[in-house]
């Protein structure tokens, strides 16, 4: 059979997407293979996305085996990621006053430097290699997800994006988005999802690879068991892993999972961190969870990604102010009777942010309103002391409830005096009628690593997510919060504000 590695390593997304359903086997940071030199049982390997480059996962003897397979004209597949370890350096240091730069392995001739992307996009083929085969002047289909997406250098292009947004600012281009090594048998790139949608790369793999229809068959079968396996484990070297009561639906497309929205009354209250953490608490108690993104930044599921082990789907990112991918009455329908237990939906900055915009929806309200989702609202005690935060919550709940949002709790997050938020929480009872109101301490975090935004080390704030909230949060209680979703449709923008200002 032919043996198709992927690299399986703290901070690597081996479940991100499903790289054509082609890796049978896991190359482990010992660069071992079953036992045996990795090198040398691989026909070809895939390094996925992660954040492989911030949290120094590649080993000696990982950089031995990519390199002697490179050396002995085996194909290598760098995703993003994987695209930047094969590279000069990367540069993290994104908000830092100065370049924060992490060395690769020099196979790839270029460098990375920071520049966010998230869209859906369409790649010109410009060149040929084991990839693109036959395809030069064609196109591809896939994503972006990436932080630190400048690519410079002169290795040959093989890719170019045609992209919408960069750093938050529209400005639509072409750029530089996969390169190849001068052998042709090296391809690293940012578009994510490329093998699943373009089976013509998938087929040129395995043309490069002489498998034939036996081979094919093999490797399906390989891959199948090998993605059973992996899912069982919770996030990457632990020795955790899901009790696996994985949901048995009855393959009913008329099924629809309840969905829950984590909410907050601004950016900076920690919802991807506690929406990580619910995520890898449910799936560690067997739950199959989906992810859901308000807005066009799905670097904020990546964390849950990496618990849960679920990839990227085309409903990741509903639609606000036509930015993001999907709208929200397909996201519903799309997602029927595909056995979800629970559908956790991450918003964005204030669920208020936009809701005065013109362009409908433009907000989480928006959202949340258009499909009657109950919502659970967070705010940080960080900034403003405890007092303030629920102060802050209350005023929320109670244009939420003008708004007809369901609100089902709130949570007092990064506390840092449990007697102070102790009377905050009976005062939020109180004033909002509410009976859930839970408290969070401040997690310890690295000063960079913390967050998606800047820098993130995948292992580090996972299982940080993961732990604080199995401690302080009632998991079952906040997944019966959560309702089937019914898409009345939007809103007006004068009947947004008719209900704004009652």
């Amino acid at each position: 059979m032919k043996k198709i590695g992927i690299l399986y390593v703290k901070g690597s997304l081996p479940n991100f997407e499903n790289f054509g359903e082609l890796p049978t086997h896991v190359l482990k940071d010992n660069g071992l293979v079953n036992g045996k030199k990795g090198h040398k049982v691989l026909d070809g390997l895939i390094l996925p996305g992660g954040s492989i480059m911030e949290s120094l996962s590649i080993s000696p003897e990982v950089e031995n085996v990519i390199r002697k397979m490179d050396s002995q004209g085996k194909f290598i597949l760098g995703m993003c990621s994987g695209f930047q370890v094969l590279a000069h350096k990367t540069d993290i240091g994104r908000k830092s006053p100065c370049p924060v730069e992490r060395p690769g392995l020099g196979i790839l001739d270029v460098t990375f430097h920071p520049m966010i992307g998230t869209d859906r996009v369409e790649a010109e083929v410009v060149d040929e290699s084991f990839l693109t085969k036959g395809m030069m002047g064609g196109s591809v289909t896939g994503f972006h997800c990436h932080t630190y997406g400048d690519i410079r250098g002169d290795a040959q292009p093989v890719f170019f994006s045609k992209v919408k947004r960069t750093d938050y600012t529209d400005n639509p281009r072409k750029i530089l988005s996969g390169v190849r090594n001068d052998e042709g048998n090296v391809v690293g790139t940012m578009v994510h999802a490329s093998l699943d949608e373009n089976p013509s790369l998938r087929d040129n793999i395995l043309g490069y690879l002489d498998a034939d229809g036996q081979d094919i068959q093999e490797i399906e079968s390989a891959n199948h068991a090998l993605v059973e396996k992996i899912k069982g484990e919770i996030g990457i070297g632990w020795d955790i892993y899901s009790d696996y009561r994985v949901f048995k639906g009855s393959n009913d497309v008329s099924q629809m999972p309840p969905f829950l929205m984590i909410a907050s009354t601004g950016s900076d209250s920690g919802k991807t961190f506690l929406t990580t953490g619910l995520v890898g608490a449910l799936r560690k108690k067997g739950y199959r969870v989906g992810v859901l993104k308000v807005g066009p930044d799905i670097r904020d599921l990546v964390p849950a990604l990496y618990l849960n082990k679920e990839k990227m789907e085309n409903f990741s990112s509903i639609q606000i102010g036509g930015l993001g991918w999907k709208d929200l009455k397909e996201v519903i329908k799309t997602v029927k009777g595909q056995n979800y237990d629970l559908i956790l939906i991450e918003g964005v900055m204030s669920i208020f942010t936009g809701l005065l915009n013109e362009k409908t929806p433009f907000s989480a309200a928006e959202i949340a309103i258009a499909g009657n989702i109950p919502t659970l609202l967070v705010t940080g005690c960080n900034k403003g002391g405890i007092e303030t935060a629920a102060i802050d919550l209350a005023s929320h709940v109670n244009i939420m409830q003008k708004l007809g949002i369901k609100t089902t709790g709130v949570i007092l997050n990064k506390v840092y005096h449990e007697g102070i938020a102790e009377t905050a929480s009976d005062y939020l009872k109180n004033v909002t009628g509410l009976e859930w109101v839970g408290r969070v301490p401040k997690a310890q975090l690295a000063a960079r690593g913390g967050t998606p935004e800047v820098e993130i080390k995948l292992e580090d704030f996972c299982l940080k997510a993961m732990e604080t909230v199995e401690e302080h949060l009632d998991v079952d209680g906040i997944m019966k919060m959560a309702q089937k979703p019914d898409f009345n449709g939007y809103k007006s923008y004068k009947e947004i504000l008719k209900d704004f200002m009652n």
